[in-house]
């Protein structure tokens, strides 16, 4: 059974950068043709597509956050990461990952429970 699950600081500071994990289980993330997927969901707003690292650790960013964001995977230990620099008071929301197949924009079959980010000094 494929499982993700998000961890991080539920609490950061305003300026700081964000550092989340997302440890896969069930799966290898470097198996053709699956995409891992950072998104998140700001209180009472819709989901935000952040960014997308390939199988093959191609990655791609939400041009509203590209020059922010940085998404990286440690193959090792089979988790992604997502880092988001100089957090302002519009970054808090819920943080999830998730799986798509075949495109970074394709549909999620999997997805973790999230973690709630805050940003407050």
């Amino acid at each position: 059974q494929v499982q993700l699950q998000e961890s991080g600081p539920g609490l950061v500071k305003p300026s700081q950068t964000l550092s989340l994990t997302c440890a896969v289980s069930g799966v290898s993330i470097t198996t053709a043709f699956y995409y891992w997927i950072w998104i998140r969901q700001p209180p009472g707003k819709g989901l935000e597509w952040i960014g997308a690292i390939s199988y093959v650790s191609v990655i791609n960013y939400s041009p509203s956050l590209k020059s922010r964001t940085s998404i990286s995977r440690d193959t090792s230990k089979n988790q992604l990461t997502l880092q988001l620099s100089s957090v302002t008071p519009e970054d808090p929301a819920v943080y999830y990952c998730a799986r798509a197949v075949y495109s970074h924009r394709g549909d999620w079959d999997f997805w973790g429970r999230g973690t709630q980010v805050t940003v407050s000094s």
